[in-house]
């Protein structure tokens, strides 16, 4: 499985980005992972096979995903960004394993893609 992620650039505080990922195939959960400078690696948003979206709490309400399962594409459509949501996104997908974690583990995910950097700043 391959992913392509793109989207991402430099916005200011408040603006807008949607991120795409493109797959050869995605398997039943499709999520977002990003990570910032000096921190860890941290689940943002995932979507299962059947539309069901997951946010972490730090994006919700500002943060939605999507796929569009006919073009194998998923989009993390971004509003209302905020200095701490700089990072390199990392679209991925794999197979929810039962007993393995929340959805946003990075447990169910098995394939990644490249990231793309989000940079919000003024």
């Amino acid at each position: 499985v391959q992913l392509q992620a793109c989207g991402g650039g430099l916005v200011q505080p408040g603006g807008s980005l949607r991120l795409s990922c493109a797959s050869t195939g995605f398997g039943d959960i499709i999520g977002w992972f990003r990570q910032a400078p000096g921190r860890q690696r941290e689940g943002v948003s995932c979507i299962t096979a059947d539309g069901t979206p997951f946010h972490a709490d730090s994006v919700k309400g500002r943060f939605t995903i999507s796929r569009d399962n006919a073009e194998n594409t998923v989009y993390l459509q971004m509003n209302n960004l905020k200095p701490e949501d700089t990072g390199v996104y990392y679209c991925a997908t794999g197979t929810f394993l039962f007993g393995a974690g929340p959805p946003l583990s990075d447990r169910h995910f098995r394939s990644w893609g490249r990231g793309t950097q989000v940079t919000v700043s003024s």
